[in-house]
């Protein structure tokens, strides 16, 4: 779904096929959007409430009683305010990082889309990859696939449309166009990765591919350059 959201209005776009000029694509953007955070809710309800036990890991029932025994570190009211607090201070610091992208890449001389979606995404998330592999490591395929799967999930099908329906509030035109390279390059991940994993098996082959699989990404990005960029030159 997050493909098919995404993809449409780039297609709308690109093949110049919109019923009303500017107004069609955005207007696309925005009734998606509704309908993948309305689909993103599904999916928690589904996976947290609904059908909670077809998610939890193989012996947690095992380990709940040893749980329950444990005393809490932290109230649940202080953690609430923790988390405000430290999402108002990483919103503050993300300000300062995208201000600060343009002026690495002309430094650095890579191009911005390189840094953008390769480098960062690295960097920001070098917790969660290191947390993936410790639990690959021990033979938790389940909870390694969550933990990768699941923020690909959370990005697209909330944080992107999240962001067009804000956009949409305070009166800017947010679209799901993400430019013909970039979709494509997401279509196609997205199909590699659900070859692989259509055997509910996993081995170091497939893993290896993976690795070369976004070393390509990697690379094209790399030489890849923004259309509009490139016409201001």
């Amino acid at each position: 779904m997050a493909v098919l959201g995404l993809m449409f209005p780039a297609v709308l776009h690109f093949t110049h096929s919109e019923a009303h000029y500017g107004k069609s694509e955005v207007s696309l953007s925005r009734f998606s959007s509704c309908i993948m955070l309305v689909a993103y809710a599904s999916y928690l309800f589904f996976q947290l409430k609904s059908q909670r036990s077809l998610y939890s890991p193989i012996g947690e029932e095992e380990e709940s009683t040893e749980d329950e025994e444990d005393e809490k570190e932290i109230a649940q009211g202080e953690a609430i305010s923790w988390l405000f607090v430290l999402t108002i201070w990483i919103s503050i610091l993300s300000g300062y990082l995208v201000d600060a992208i343009q002026g690495a890449s002309e430094s650095l001389n890579m191009p911005l889309a390189f840094i953008s979606v390769i480098l960062l995404p690295i960097v920001g998330n070098a917790a969660e990859h290191a947390s993936a592999i410790m639990f690959a490591m021990k033979n938790k395929l389940d909870i390694t696939l969550g933990v990768a799967i699941g923020s690909s999930t959370q990005i697209s099908m909330f944080v992107i449309p999240f962001c067009v329906v804000i956009g949409w509030m305070m009166g800017e035109e947010m679209d799901l166009n993400f430019q013909l390279f970039e979709t494509a390059t997401l279509f196609i991940t997205v199909l590699v990765v659900a070859f692989m994993l259509q055997e509910g098996t996993s081995n170091y082959f497939k893993g290896f591919m993976l690795i070369l699989c976004y070393l390509i990404v990697a690379a094209s990005f790399f030489v890849h350059v923004d259309p509009k960029s490139s016409d201001n030159k």
